[in-house]
């Protein structure tokens, strides 16, 4: 079956699909609005026959997934688990200034690339199998997460779970531009260091401890932790009450990145032996979130080499790199389960506001994607 032929005829039909779910505006912390757009895209997900899972969440939006066929294989490891993610880092209202558009080559609009067509990837090769009446050697399960921009423990304990009865994971996370996939990712951790301080008039300052100038001097500590291979930065900072009050209690959110664990672990462990610098002040941290970085792995290294040998049987080159950025392909990889990210389409733009997709590569990914669904 020539897939990039099927696909390339059904062009149009892709592109409205993914208007649909970019119009339906779903920023992590809205559920209503992400739980909203999920139930659009699993109304889609029906009509290919795949059963569908709740997870219901109280504050974040529903987590489901979606398993295909919906019966006919009886061991639960038969699995090729596809990770994908329906939240955006836009605001409700975004689409107004930020439209969805085509020009050219090019998709335009909040949340195309990152990565909402990914999801018309998932809904198009399940509908191919159904229609080419096409059994897949393996149970195909689509996980469609409500918070991948933000974050949730929640969710990463969903991801494991669904990593350890997976033989393959594939997270349809767009490519690196120029249309390489993501072997190796920067892993995250978020922390919030706290400073605490004795209150006085501004007149007298001897007479209290400020807790502004405690976590300044604090965070030119953590500064010198920065190497070639790990990024700080302070993201958020407060404190103090008035100007003419000396500071009892300041905080600063920061967020870490690294490419191995052990990085992290000499991290924590020197933010445990900060002591206060000045006389009489308290200091603490503690980590608001945490998630593994995409090391290279053996298992990972096999799989590539498999879907590459099904890339060039479809005359395609795929390159590997890595990159700064996070996503929820880490947790499976970080179990060992063989995982490639990034077989979402190319562009550029990623948080940004000229972000886009380029068309044709959207109908190569979906062509490849079946395909490995099908030899997988």
């Amino acid at each position: 079956m020539d897939f990039f032929h099927y696909f390339r005829s059904r062009q149009g039909e892709m592109i409205r699909l993914l208007k649909e779910i970019v119009g339906r505006e779903s920023p992590s912390g809205e559920k209503k609005a992400v739980d909203t757009c999920s139930s659009y895209v699993i109304d889609e997900l029906k009509k290919t026959g795949a059963k569908i899972t709740r997870f219901p969440q109280k504050e974040l939006g529903t987590f489901y997934l979606a398993e295909y066929p919906s019966s006919g294989l009886k061991d639960k490891k038969e699995q090729i688990l596809i990770l994908t993610h329906i939240d955006t880092v836009w605001p409700v209202g975004k689409i107004r200034k930020m439209p969805f558009y085509v020009s050219e080559n090019k998709v335009f609009g909040p949340g195309a690339l990152d990565m909402k067509a990914g999801l018309v990837m998932a809904i198009y090769s399940l509908r191919a199998l159904k229609e080419l009446d096409i059994q897949p050697k393996k149970k195909i399960a689509v996980f469609i997460n409500s918070a991948e921009e933000i974050g949730s423990d929640i969710s990463y304990d969903a991801i494991r779970t669904l990593s350890r009865k997976s033989d393959y994971v594939l997270c349809l996370e767009p490519s690196l531009p120029g249309g390489a996939l993501k072997m190796q990712r920067k892993g995250r951790i978020v922390i919030r260091l706290e400073a605490k301080g004795k209150a006085a008039h501004a007149g007298t300052p001897e007479k209290g401890i400020n807790a502004i100038d405690e976590l300044m001097l604090q965070l030119g500590r953590v500064q010198k932790l920065k190497t070639k291979n790990i990024t700080i930065n302070t993201g958020l900072i407060g404190g103090g009450e008035k100007p003419n009050i000396v500071a009892e209690k300041a905080w600063a959110i920061l967020d870490i990145r690294f490419w191995q664990k052990i990085q992290k672990e000499k991290l924590v462990t020197s933010l445990k032996h900060l002591k206060p610098i000045l006389k009489g002040a308290k200091i603490k941290f503690s980590i608001e979130s945490f998630a593994p970085p995409m090391e290279k792995t053996e298992a990972s290294t096999d799989l590539l080499s498999e879907v590459r040998k099904i890339a060039s049987s479809l005359d395609m080159k795929l390159d590997a790199g890595k990159t700064g950025g996070g996503s929820d392909a880490s947790i499976a990889s970080s179990l060992g389960i063989p995982t490639l990210d990034g077989l979402g389409p190319d562009g550029e733009g990623i948080h940004a506001e000229n972000e886009h997709l380029i068309l044709s590569s959207l109908i190569e990914r979906t062509a490849l994607l079946t395909e490995i669904l099908i030899r997988l």
